[in-house]
Parts: C-alpha cells; sequence; structure tokens
C-alpha cells in the first residue's frame, strides 16, 4: 500500500511565503482557473465573511461555524463596513488567519488569496495577518464567541459542544481580551489535556464526556470564571444534561487551589499544584523605525528612513514602520504610496513578512507573530496614524 506524504506543516520560526512566480502560485491558478468564483458575493454589504482554504482554493465558511476556528487550518476574513453611515462607501478590512498546525501550501494559498480578493475590491480594504495565539484585537472584536480547536481540513474536525470519544478528555482554556476599552465575550481555546497547559491566573474547562470539571485557579479573573460556567452549562444544554458538572477553585464552593477539591483536579492531568505563569524573557522594545521598500536590484532590500514620520513617506515607494515594541498592540505596517511599482503593490505583504523574518527572528515565535497591516496611501488606519505621528 502506498504511503501518504504529510504535507509540510508551516513554521513561522524558520519559513516564509513566497507568492508571485513561485510553485505555489501555479499551484492556486491551476486549481482555480482564471477566475475565483468564491468572490462573487465578497464585499457586497456591511458583515463579516469567513472563507477557509481547502487544498488550493477557497470554500465559504459556514454560518454555523461563525467565529470557530481550527488550529490545522488557514483562513480568510473579510470585514466590511461603514465608515460614515451617511454614505454608500465601503470600506474593508481583509484578515488571513494562519493555525498552528496548519501546512505550508495553505498558509501560502491563504496569503496569494487574500492579495487576489485585495484585487477583487479594487485595492481598497486594509490587510492584516493573522497567526494563532496571536491575533489583533480588531479580528478578535469581529466575534462575540471566538473558538478555537484542535483539528482541520486534512485530520477532520469536531464541533465543541460534541461529547471527546470514549477515554479521552479535551482541555480548553477560558479568556477575555480587551478591544477597545470593552472585553470581548469569549474565547476558548483548546489546549492538550496534560499537565503542561495549566498555569497561574487562568481557568480551565476539561470536557470527559460524561463529566465536566472547571478549575479557576487563585489569580482567575471574576467575569472570566463566569463566562466560563456559561460555556460549561452551554456542554450541558447540548447533550440533553447528560453529564455531570464540578467547579474547582471556586472560592464560593468552599474550594481553593490549595485544597482537596482542587486537588482532585489537578491529579487528573498529573500536577500536584499549578505552576507559576510563563513569563517570556524580557526584552528591550525596539525603537520605532521606518524603512523604505527596494527591488531595483532583483532582490528586496530595506533602506533605513530618517526621522520615521509621515512627511517621510513618498508616494512613489512602499515603505515599512517598523512598531513592534508597542505595547498594546505591536505591529509591522506596510504603507504603499500611490505611484509605487506593481510589483511592491502585489508583494508588500510577503516583503513585510521577508521583513520581520530577518529583523525579529531572534525573538522567537512571539516576535515572529507580529501583526503585519498592509496599506494603501489615503487609506491608513487609526492605528498608523498615530504611530506615524508619534
Amino acid at each position: 500500500m502506498a504511503h501518504l506524504t504529510r504535507p509540510t506543516r508551516y513554521n513561522i520560526e524558520d519559513s516564509n511565503i513566497a507568492l508571485l512566480g513561485s510553485e505555489l502560485e501555479k499551484e492556486v491558478r491551476e486549481h482555480a482557473g482564471d477566475r475565483e468564483t468564491a468572490w462573487d458575493a465578497a464585499g457586497k454589504q456591511p458583515g463579516t465573511q469567513i472563507w477557509r482554504v481547502e487544498h488550493f482554493t477557497v470554500k465559504e465558511w459556514p454560518k454555523s461555524h461563525f467565529g470557530h476556528f481550527y488550529d490545522g487550518d488557514s483562513y480568510i476574513v473579510l470585514h466590511t463596513y461603514k465608515k460614515d453611515p451617511d454614505t454608500e462607501d465601503l470600506s474593508y478590512d481583509l484578515h488571513f488567519w494562519l493555525g498552528s498546525e496548519t501546512t505550508q501550501d495553505e498558509a501560502g494559498t491563504a496569503a496569494y488569496k487574500t492579495v487576489e480578493l485585495d484585487d477583487h475590491l479594487g485595492g481598497v480594504p486594509v490587510q492584516y495577518r493573522e497567526i494563532q495565539s496571536y491575533e489583533s484585537s480588531r479580528f478578535l472584536s469581529y466575534f462575540p464567541k471566538f473558538v478555537c480547536l484542535h483539528g482541520g481540513v486534512a485530520s477532520g474536525f469536531h464541533h465543541v459542544s460534541e461529547a471527546p470519544p470514549d477515554n479521552t478528555r479535551r482541555l480548553f482554556r477560558i479568556s477575555s481580551t480587551q478591544v477597545g476599552g470593552r472585553a470581548t465575550a469569549l474565547q476558548i481555546r483548546e489546549a492538550p489535556a496534560q499537565g503542561s497547559s495549566i498555569e497561574q491566573g487562568g481557568v480551565y474547562v476539561l470536557d470527559m464526556g460524561d463529566k465536566v470539571w472547571q478549575f479557576n485557579t487563585e489569580d482567575a479573573v471574576g467575569k472570566v470564571k463566569f463566562k466560563a460556567a456559561e460555556f460549561v452549562q452551554s456542554l450541558v444544554n447540548e447533550r440533553q444534561s447528560q453529564c455531570d458538572t464540578t467547579v474547582y477553585g471556586h472560592v464560593s464552593d468552599l474550594a481553593d487551589e490549595h485544597g482537596q477539591g482542587a486537588g482532585i483536579f489537578l491529579s487528573e492531568l498529573g500536577l500536584q499544584e499549578v505552576p507559576p505563569a510563563s513569563t517570556a524573557a524580557a526584552e528591550s522594545a525596539p525603537e520605532k523605525t521606518l524603512f523604505r521598500l527596494s527591488d531595483s536590484n532583483g532582490d528586496v532590500t530595506f533602506e533605513p528612513v530618517h526621522p520615521p514620520t509621515e512627511s517621510s513617506l513618498s508616494p512613489e515607494d512602499a515603505f515599512i514602520l517598523d512598531d513592534s515594541g508597542n505595547r498594546a498592540e505591536p505591529a509591522i505596517y506596510i504603507w504603499v504610496g500611490s505611484r509605487a511599482s506593481r510589483t511592491e503593490r502585489r508583494l508588500a505583504l510577503e516583503y513585510g513578512q521577508r521583513y520581520l523574518y530577518k529583523h525579529r527572528q531572534s525573538g522567537g515565535r512571539a516576535a515572529l507573530a507580529t501583526h503585519i497591516v498592509r496599506m494603501d496611501e489615503g487609506r491608513e488606519t487609526d492605528a498608523f496614524k498615530a504611530a506615524i505621528a508619534s
């Protein structure tokens, strides 16, 4: 029997996405033909649309799975809105999201198809690259409930409410994120069901099918505990109350993380106590810097520009503003002048990834997962305006 070759996993720590002129582009064109019908209904009216990459093509993500993403997949998300409600003009935020277990081909197809959809919409969208676990607050704000689960198109996937198969279990970490001064409704991220997934400050749900346990660590935030309880109740309701629930570590239940009750939860995952929250090694924040993109010699180069202010931008060129030292919302911004070359316009997002790989590789995965935001002259985001002005 012939053995199937497992597709190469996309690894942002040692890989990059090559787009135009690459073998990937040829594969995508071959599968899609001369015209991508998936974009026929894209951006027609305000709202959020999602497509999943499936074997070099894109498929519309069903409304029933809105807000659900799988770590083995890559997705394209288009948010259409009106900046001025009194006009008919539409604006677009266009994101491609890469799961931690997605393949190199899927990641590249998502990036390529994002450029294609941008072309279809006349170059109006602002483009964003999103990496699982490092999503921008703008991206998360589209979803009342953001759910990230194991699985995907290649390995199969399950719904969050489904009971795990016999003799297996699933672990979820529950959290919320501040978006524009308010918290998102809920984030549910599936994690390996083992002790290494637990740390101080977290709220966890262990799903064993007929039993669902919630564990609140000592430093857990009250509103997140409440959201986790809502999630647990939703599982019970979906299963028609055919499972028992227990909360460990909640003061109102006369149990804390050092008590006997918490010990039952921890021992299930091979732990005796809750590990401290992980902290990355502190690094000095990089200074804000501006670079002009140049591909005149056939290879892209990044020429430093001083000072990094709006007056240094030129319509003839494309520029990268490195604001990855911004603690609130670190980002790499790519600004494309109105008279930039077609190559610079088409490859701007790829060039941004090359810059990040070249200049932030020593910072590890977190640094390489920094948001990349591409925009045309005249369509600058408020965050970019604030960054270039300061």
